[in-house]
Parts: structure tokens; C-alpha cells; sequence
């Protein structure tokens, strides 16, 4: 997805196919489409596909960037894989001049990751540049700089990366991502979160080192983790937010989870960019033979200008390519960073561990509230809901007891979707339309637009509403909460900070709605109180029925055949042992309760595609 102004531009991954749409439209369901245009793998290209024993599903165009370019857009597709990007126009979507190969833009194969970002007319990209996908790249193109890439097949640039996301800050570009760690070589593998960053001035190496390479690639990793005695991991990055300012320092939010053989949980941490980018002027690490261990390099050893730095006008080396030959070679060898990136705070500032899911898409809002001075996180979980948090950090940013849980809504609308699987509900995307106050979320099958707020929920009661601690809501004159836009001039009460209701009186008649569903497999309390009452109601009517007939039955027999001796009495012990039978099982064990799932509380949908 791709939201310029006020237009959306969606890449249907597996239909080839791409639409423009207005989001300025009134209408509750659907968005109007604009343009729709079909971008297909010719039949040769499939043919080769086919060849190469790749399964027919696999040999289409599948969308894998999407950017905007020069008031147009350039989309680059896998196109049975024989990756190719094109350039369109913004408002028509007509292809502009001819295709250019995609190698080392695009990946091959639609599963698997890669990210893409212009900056300073330069096209920057993190992808596997063959079709084995062996060779992982970051590969500068298409700009006034000579291209530029990584160094091919050395396992201590890059092994086996999962890229996630590339930030412009200063003068450099930011590439976070996971991979096998190379350090940890006495443990089995071990996935890691990394940060890598290139200088955007750089022209290369010389002729003899580095040539067409970077010279200012190093890499760190990223520490997410509790502490303690033994200190608790989150290894696997799943997506992080834009570069955003708060309390005077430029932060990025970053979402973990823990590796699926370890005890379940994701977490939000927070690294300030500064803290981050001096890391990167720490020691170096290296291995000194295949069988030792990783340590840092001494001090003393590191050649002068220091490795990995950017070429400055005016100096000795105004250009990567004049840089010494001993530093370029040491920078090829010693890619990675002794020290770990800290988290702000030393800890998570948002964890959740043994659920049923992972956390793995966030979208933050800055300028929430009346008075755009609140800051609210929305993380997206792979069931498809929508977690919302409000972040209160301190005045130095580190992590605080105060952010605050606001609910856990549904996201996914299966009705609108066509379909109710673990494999639809994956959300590919989560985006924020601040202008309409809304979330965008792109599913397999369909993109849900939803609300930020669901003020209406407390519009009965102004104890519910101040004590919801919504930033987005407020009660308003006419006995209302409502949602409050930035500047309102309208007269409300709120209380984000605490929360406090201690003067309220308590609402009457009111349904207090669950937000968030109880585990899936499960059953819910009150559901198995309500069966035990009745199953016990149940039993006991059907035991005193029982009874009336088994009198009735034996007043009977007793006026037909007065005096009867003993077989008379082994039929009534008969009777009474049923009677006492039917007793002992009026009352209905319940454990489980099969059937519909109860009904999960929704945003207003808007299905919009």
C-alpha cells in the first residue's frame, strides 16, 4: 500500500495487478477506483519459469515495490522470476519509457523479503539478487551515484538476512533486519536483530579493494530484552516505525517476538537514533581463525581514517575512493560492531508473553488528542486484531510503568474478506490516514479501513468515557463522548493522564462490552456457569417427573396386588435403585461447550477493496 495525498495505491500482489483509489470519498463501504492497471509475465518468461520447476502460482508477477518517484510511482514486480520495475504515472498509471531489469531491485521469489527507499534520487534496496537466493545485496541504483553493493557471498556482511525496513537519518541509510548470527559459533543457530547502515556520499572503493563496493557498510545488533540474572531475549524483528521526534530526541519503535521454540511473547522497544548511530564509533569485532571465538579488536590495530566512516569534502579523503587500501581492507573483513545497540531504558517498554499470538506490525500517531500532544501506538497481531496502546515515556524517553493498554479490537472482517483462516488473517500491512482518523489494513484478500476510536462505545456514560483514557475521545456538552479532532474548539472533559472518575457516580443499565476475546479453544466463564444452572434445572425436572411416574406406577400395582411377599419387594428395591440412579445423575458435568465462537467486539468496517 501507498498513500500519496490523498490517493491510495494498492499492488495486488497475486493478481498482477495494481489500483489507484480517492480517499476523499464519503462513502461507508467501498472506496471508488480511479485507475486499474494489469501488469502480466509474458508467456516466454512463464514458459522459463515452468522449466525451472517452479509451481505455476509461482510463475506470475507478483508486486514487491511499490514507491513514489518524481510525482509518479515505480513499481517493480517478481514477473515469474525475471524480476522488472517500470515507472508510471501518478494519476493514470501509464507506463513511462521502457522496463528495467529488477536484478537486485526485486527478489525472484514473492516470499521473500525485501525493502526499497529513494533517497536523494537514489534508489536504495535490500534483496537476494539470484534465483537460488543465495546472494543477499544492499544495492544503490538509479541516481546520479555510481551503483553500489555489498560484498558478494562472505558470510560476515550477510547470512541468510530477513530484511525489514530502511530509514533515511543524517547522512547516512539505516537497513534493519535479522539473520544467523556468525558470532555465536559455539550455539547452533541463532537468529539476531541487526542494523546496518551505508554512507549515502559513498563512491566505492579503489581499484585494488572494495571496487563497486561499499566501504561504508557496518552492522550491530539490536538489544531488545529484559533484564535480570539471566536476561530474556526477543530476537526476531518484525517491523519498526519512521524515524519520530520525542522529547527533543529521534527515536525509532521497533516490534519483537521470541523464536517459535521458545516461551511465546513480542515486545516494543524504543532506540534512540543518536544512541544508536554512536555505536556504530565503537570497537569492532572479529574472529582471528575459524575454530576461536569472536572478541573485540584493540584499539591500536584499527588503521587511520577510521573504517566505515564517510569521506568528508574538504579533507584528506574527500572520496571513498582515495581511502587507503589497509582501511579498506579492514572494513571487508570487520563489517560487525562489538557492541550492541541498547534499548532506551534497558528494557521493553511494551511486552506481552504467553498468547496465542505474535505481534508483528505497528503504526504510531504522534499528535493524537485535542491537543495533538499524545502519542498512541497501534500494533497489529498476526490473528488480525488491532492492540492499542498510549504511550506516556518520561521527559528522557526511557521506559515507564504509565503506557497505558486501551483495547484489542478486531480487525479482520471475514464477511468482507470472502474467507476465515490463519492464512487470511495475516495482516501485510498497517497503515495510519491521519487526515480521516483512520487505520488501513491490508489483508491477503482484502484492505479494511477502520477508525482510531470507537468513542461511541461510552456515549451513555461519562464515567466510561474519562475513564477509558482515549486521547481521541472526550465528553461533551449534550451528554456525549465524542471523538475529539486537533484543535477542537468544542468545550469536553478528559482525563488521558490518570484517568480519574473517583467523582463520577457509577452508570445504570449499561452492558459492559469485552474487548478482548478470551483464548481461542477456550470457555468463556459466564457460558459455563449459564450451562451448569441449567443442566442442573434440567435434571432436576426430569428426576421429579421420574418420580411422580415411579409413584403413580407402584400405588397401582400396590391396589391391583395387595400383600404380594417377596417378589413384590425385590421390584420396589428394583425401582428405588433406579430412583436413586436417576438422582445421583441430575447434575451435568460441563467441561467444554462446542459451537460458535462468541462474537468479538468490531470497529465500524469500511471495506474499501
Amino acid at each position: 500500500i501507498l498513500q500519496v495525498n490523498r490517493t491510495l495505491y494498492i499492488g495486488k500482489t497475486h493478481m498482477h495487478t495494481y489500483f489507484m483509489l480517492e480517499m476523499n470519498s464519503p462513502s461507508l463501504t467501498k472506496l471508488p477506483l480511479l485507475q486499474k492497471r494489469t501488469w502480466e509475465s509474458n508467456k516466454n518468461d512463464i514458459r522459463i519459469c515452468r522449466m525451472k520447476g517452479k509451481h505455476e502460482d509461482e510463475c506470475r508477477n507478483y508486486m514487491k515495490v511499490l514507491l513514489s518517484r518524481q510525482g509518479g510511482l515505480f513499481i517493480c514486480g517478481t514477473n515469474a522470476f525475471n524480476p522488472l520495475c517500470a515507472s508510471y504515472t501518478g494519476d493514470t498509471l501509464e507506463m513511462v519509457g521502457e522496463t528495467v531489469s529488477g536484478m537486485a531491485r526485486c527478489p525472484y521469489d514473492p516470499k521473500h523479503a525485501n525493502v526499497a527507499l529513494f533517497a536523494e534520487g537514489n534508489l536504495y534496496t535490500a534483496t537476494v539478487t539470484d534465483f537460488l537466493a543465495i546472494d543477499a545485496v544492499i544495492y544503490r541504483s538509479l541516481g546520479d551515484n555510481p551503483a553500489l553493493r555489498t560484498v558478494k557471498h562472505d558470510s560476515k556482511w550477510f547470512r541468510e538476512p530477513y530484511f525489514v525496513s530502511a530509514v533515511e537519518w543524517g547522512p547516512h541509510v539505516y537497513f534493519f533486519f535479522r539473520e544467523m548470527a556468525m558470532e555465536f559459533n559455539y550455539l547452533e543457530k541463532v537468529v539476531v536483530s541487526r542494523v546496518a547502515r551505508v554512507c549515502k556520499a559513498d563512491q566505492g572503493g579503489s581499484q585494488r579493494v572494495l571496487e563497486k563496493q561499499w566501504t561504508s557498510f557496518l552492522k550491530a545488533r539490536l538489544n531488545c530484552s529484559i533484564p535480570g540474572d539471566s536476561h530474556f531475549y526477543f530476537n526476531l524483528l518484525h517491523s519498526t516505525s519512521p524515524i519520530i521526534r520525542m522529547h527533543g530526541r529521534d527515536i525509532i519503535l521497533t516490534v519483537f517476538s521470541t523464536p517459535s521454540n521458545s516461551i511465546p511473547g513480542s515486545a516494543v522497544c524504543a532506540f534512540d537514533m543518536e544512541q544508536l548511530a554512536g555505536v556504530f564509533d565503537g570497537r569492532f569485532k572479529e574472529q582471528k581463525s575459524p575454530e576461536s571465538i569472536w572478541t573485540p579488536v584493540p584499539d591500536e590495530v584499527v588503521p587511520k581514517p577510521r573504517p566505515g566512516g564517510c569521506a568528508v569534502q574538504g579533507s584528506k579523503f574527500n572520496s571513498s575512493n582515495s581511502f587507503p587500501d589497509d582501511m579498506l581492507t579492514f572494513v571487508k573483513t570487520h563489517p560487525l560492531m562489538d557492541e550492541a545497540v541498547p534499548s532506551l531504558g534497558q528494557r521493553p517498554w511494551i511486552v506481552r508473553t504467553m498468547v496465542r499470538y505474535q505481534l508483528n506490525k505497528m503504526v504510531v500517531d504522534t499528535n493524537a488528542g485535542p491537543y495533538g500532544n499524545q502519542t498512541v501506538l497501534f500494533l497489529g497481531s498476526s490473528r488480525g486484531t488491532i492492540l492499542k496502546f498510549l504511550v506516556t515515556p518520561n521527559r528522557d524517553n526511557t521506559v515507564t510503568s504509565n503506557n497505558v493498554f486501551l483495547e484489542e479490537l478486531e480487525g479482520y472482517n471475514p464477511d468482507r474478506c470472502g474467507t476465515d483462516s490463519p492464512q487470511a488473517r495475516q495482516l501485510l500491512s498497517l497503515t495510519l490516514d491521519r487526515i480521516s482518523h483512520s487505520l488501513l489494513l491490508a489483508f491477503p484478500s482484502c484492505v479494511i479501513k477502520v477508525p482510531v476510536a470507537r468513542c461511541q462505545l461510552y456515549s451513555r456514560c461519562m464515567k466510561n468515557c474519562i475513564a477509558s483514557r482515549d486521547p481521541y475521545c472526550g465528553w461533551t456538552r449534550g451528554s456525549t463522548c465524542s471523538f475529539l479532532r486537533a484543535g477542537t474548539r468544542l468545550p469536553f472533559e478528559q482525563d488521558v493522564e490518570h484517568g480519574n472518575t473517583s467523582h463520577l457516580g457509577d452508570c445504570d443499565g449499561l452492558l459492559q462490552e469485552s474487548f478482548i476475546e478470551e483464548p481461542d479453544g477456550l470457555v468463556s466463564v459466564n457460558l459455563l456457569v449459564v450451562s451448569v444452572v441449567s443442566a442442573f434445572a434440567t435434571g432436576a425436572a426430569l428426576s421429579g417427573l421420574m418420580v411422580c411416574w415411579i409413584m403413580s406406577l407402584k400405588h397401582r400395582q400396590r391396589s391391583r396386588a395387595s400383600g404380594s411377599g417377596m417378589g413384590s419387594r425385590r421390584k420396589s428395591d428394583k425401582e428405588q435403585s433406579m430412583l436413586g440412579h436417576g438422582h445421583s445423575g441430575s447434575m451435568i458435568s460441563v467441561t467444554r461447550i462446542s459451537g460458535s465462537e462468541r462474537p468479538r467486539s468490531q470497529w465500524g468496517f469500511k471495506y474499501i477493496f
